[in-house]
């Protein structure tokens, strides 16, 4: 996995400090739903700090959350409030399922995500 799955891309558009929650994210093939929690630097390693967003798609997968680190993000509209991602839709269906308890401390949990995330961005 690579590390900077959890990091914003250079051309990201990202500016550290900058509040997320409510942005609208958008999947190269359609609205994916809204930031529903955005952590710039959660630390779920030892020394390790991770960026990421909590997306909720109930507008489009009732009732799911999930969990996308900052490395898919391939830019944003701060004005207009959205984030693209370089993901398709069905890649996110597919993801490893959000957990609620282990999204803020659980290496294991965050090393599964990272690998799925990372092995799609690479194709």
């Amino acid at each position: 996995m690579s590390a900077t799955v959890w990091e914003y891309p250079e051309n990201a558009g990202y500016t550290a400090g900058t509040s997320l929650d409510g942005f609208k994210v958008e999947a190269t093939d359609g609205s994916v739903g809204k930031v529903e929690k955005h952590f710039e630097d959660a630390e779920f390693i030892e020394g390790t700090e991770a960026a990421y967003l909590v997306v909720n798609t109930s507008t489009w997968l009732f009732g799911k959350l999930c969990l996308l680190p900052a490395g898919v993000i391939r830019g944003m509209d701060t004005d207009g409030q959205k984030i693209y991602i370089g993901l398709t839709r069905e890649q996110i269906e597919g993801a490893p399922g959000f957990n609620e308890d282990k999204h803020l401390r659980d290496a294991e949990y965050h090393r599964i995500i990272g690998a799925y995330y990372d092995r799609h961005l690479r194709r």
